[in-house]
């Protein structure tokens, strides 16, 4: 045996992150890695992840060469932010970098590896932000604005001398899932929101046999994906046509998202039966212990039973019950309905960020976005106020929805 001491293994230096421009295609060459940033995300969302973008790019939505800007480490993705530089919101007269969004995008959150990685990454990130658009301001809606993401992200461009101003913010509602269903009940603090749903789950109960039925990726999602196709179209989005059946590439679309397939973002469906039809659909992606509930529809006629309410609150059961996420994300701008059954809130803001050197004042561009915004809000009021047919009212008001950033959450 020899004396000589065994030599420690030498450790080795992480290697360093760097910072380039690339494009979905680019990214699509290497999906493993795609797949590995969303799971290893600090706040895991379907949004940037590779089906999501994915599809986009197969139903016309992004082009294959839309940039993003990606951090990586070795070859190992670190952050990605897929983004567009063009005119700024509501007509605002100079062009902005922003973050690429679609009205099936619920934030505009990059994707940043979580851990030690997080603070770097971010770091990383905001220091090519300003090359990558040219120097230009950003404007961001969308962003999450207590995530570890959003946080970090606003404490790298403090730290770097970027300038910020939030233009605007609202709480979207989310539902923390807790020890059961039973704790749920007894600590929600709208108890009289919990009363008028037993109330309209017996109205139902007495129309005909009420089922429940949730389908995950081991399920038939085509065959739920077609009944909720089939119920919205039937509504005032397929009158006004905005239903995503109403066009073959959106209902491709819906088709390709919510389908079973590999990656860390899986997708799920749950339904509301009344004598074997369905009457209410959810159609939701499930991401790091995420349920976000994409879109919703419910049978028009049966209004005054409440069966979207009805089936809102079996997915709360059914969250108890199967344990399928942490958190139900409303994945909306404003819904009285859902303010009152989901306790927790979300803050998402509406940001404007100019990069050091730059001679933009961002509270000048946040005070233009908002004069805009009022006025697009007056003439929607206005417009609402003629009594306009119901299908002239939902064009104007999905042009004044993508004028004002917000497409992402019109109503589901």
């Amino acid at each position: 045996m020899s004396g000589l001491a065994a030599r420690p293994s030498p450790v080795r230096a992480p290697l360093p992150l760097r910072a380039e421009v690339a494009t979905l295609a680019d990214l699509a060459r290497d999906p493993e890695a795609w797949d590995d940033l969303v799971a290893r995300a600090a706040a895991a969302t379907p949004d940037y992840g590779r089906r999501v973008m994915e599809a986009h790019r197969a139903h016309g939505l992004a082009p294959a060469d839309l940039a993003c800007l990606v951090v990586r480490r070795g070859r190992d993705l670190a952050a990605l932010l897929p983004f567009r530089v063009g005119p700024g919101p509501l007509g605002l007269g100079r062009r902005v970098a922003r973050p690429f969004a679609s009205p099936y995008l619920t934030v505009a959150a990059p994707l940043v590896a979580g851990g030690p990685d997080l603070a770097p990454a971010a770091a990383a990130l905001v220091a090519a932000l300003g090359p990558a658009a040219g120097g230009r301001a950003w404007w961001w809606p969308l962003l999450p604005g207590d995530g570890p993401v959003g946080e970090a992200l606003r404490a790298a461009m403090a730290a770097q001398g970027w300038r910020q101003e939030v233009v605007s913010a609202f709480a979207r509602p989310v539902l923390d899932r807790r020890p059961s269903h039973e704790a749920f009940l007894a600590h929600h603090p709208h108890k009289g929101r919990l009363k008028d749903l037993r109330r309209r789950r017996r109205r139902l109960d007495e129309a005909g046999a009420v089922t429940f039925e949730s389908v995950g990726p081991e399920g038939d999602l085509d065959a739920a994906v077609a009944a909720f196709l089939a119920l919205e179209r039937r509504g005032w989005k397929g009158r006004a046509g905005s239903a995503l059946a109403c066009r073959p590439h959106t209902a491709a679309l819906a088709r390709d998202l919510f389908r079973a397939g590999p990656g860390p973002v899986t997708a799920r469906a749950d339904l509301l039966r009344l004598d074997g039809r369905p009457v209410a659909a959810s159609l939701a992606l499930v991401c790091g212990g995420t349920a976000t509930l994409l879109k919703t529809a419910y049978d028009e006629d049966l209004r005054h039973l409440a069966p979207g309410v009805l089936l809102e609150a079996e997915i709360v059961r059914a969250l108890h019950a199967s344990r399928f996420a942490a958190r139900l994300d409303s994945a909306t701008l404003d819904s009285p309905v859902l303010d009152e059954l989901y306790p927790e809130r979300a803050r998402i803001l509406e940001l404007v960020a100019v990069p050091p050197g730059s001679g933009a004042s961002p509270g000048g561009l946040a005070g233009l976005i908002r004069r805009r915004q009022a006025a697009r809000a007056w003439l929607k009021e206005r417009l609402a106020s003629l009594q306009l047919p119901p299908a002239s009212r939902g064009a104007s008001s999905r042009r004044a929805t993508r004028a004002s950033g917000f497409a992402s959450v019109e109503a589901k």
